[in-house]
């Protein structure tokens, strides 16, 4: 049955959007966390809900927590569509801690997260319908950082059913146009298809390269696609300039290293300077 799509109260999801960001840990660059910009997001979590609307989603990491915009529009009712249940895979700690957190706060039952970090073997092969990623985005290994993160969504869905890449896009640059083609040509390998883009959707908070877009590339299973079930630790020599150049995946987790606080700032982040004339 097809769901119509809605015309939302813009302040009210915007305000919604606002709890989500205030949630996040401060992002690491040198892991390639770079956040999506706010009016984006609302656009991305309403064109998430519908696509994955009754469906059970995977997210393959989720720095932005497009995640938690999905299910706080629609546990607030400013969505009426989404998806049945969401799990986030996310190798950062403090993402998976707030995440829980805010689940627990706002009552959303549908939405949780675990800790895994994509290098090693997938825990929950064959329990979703589709799968979400806006992984590192392979400007210097040609895309094999967004392979790996687009197979692990595939073992999510039994290689079956559909996925949503969030890849890099620039009309003047080189390498966005390489890593697309790397990455529509190793999805066609494992037995997937492209099924449409959009390009140029979605802008970040990125002082190196602000102007730096990026697309949405939908990838769906060809019918009765069959691909080894066993999901194997990545070999090492894909994980090289991971991150970026000389920047190689050798981290397993990110840990937390002091309690999630919220609406407040982190001390480790501020110190104050007083007036001479007090005590």
């Amino acid at each position: 049955m097809t769901v119509e799509r809605a015309q939302i109260d813009l302040q009210e999801a915007i305000n919604a959007i606002s709890d989500v960001v205030q949630n996040r840990p401060r992002p690491i660059r040198s892991i390639d966390q770079i956040y999506m910009k706010a009016g984006d997001m609302v656009m991305q979590a309403e064109l998430v809900a519908y696509w994955a609307n009754g469906k059970k989603l995977a997210f393959i990491g989720d720095g932005d927590a497009i995640s938690v915009c999905v299910a706080h529009l629609k546990e607030r009712g400013i969505l009426p569509y989404g998806p049945s249940q969401i799990t986030v895979f996310d190798f950062d700690e403090r993402q998976v801690h707030s995440i829980k957190s805010f689940a627990e706060r706002k009552h959303i039952r549908l939405l949780n997260a675990e800790l895994y970090n994509a290098r090693d073997p997938f825990p929950m092969t064959n329990r979703f319908e589709r799968f979400y990623t806006n992984p590192p985005w392979g400007q210097s290994n040609d895309g094999e950082s967004v392979h790996i993160f687009m197979e692990r969504g595939m073992e999510a869905c039994g290689h079956g059913g559909q996925g949503m890449i969030v890849i890099a896009d620039d009309e003047e640059l080189e390498w966005p146009k390489r890593v697309l083609y790397t990455t529509q040509k190793r999805a066609s390998e494992l037995g997937y298809f492209v099924s449409r883009m959009q390009p140029l959707m979605h802008s970040y908070h990125l002082d190196d390269d602000a102007l730096l877009r990026s697309c949405n590339l939908f990838v769906e299973a060809l019918p009765g696609n069959r691909q080894p079930a066993e999901s194997r630790e990545v070999d090492k020599e894909r994980l090289t300039n991971f991150y970026g150049r000389d920047q190689n995946l050798r981290m397993r987790y990110i840990r937390s290293s002091r309690p999630l606080t919220f609406e407040a700032a982190d001390e480790d982040d501020w110190k104050p300077e007083f007036y001479e004339d007090t005590e």
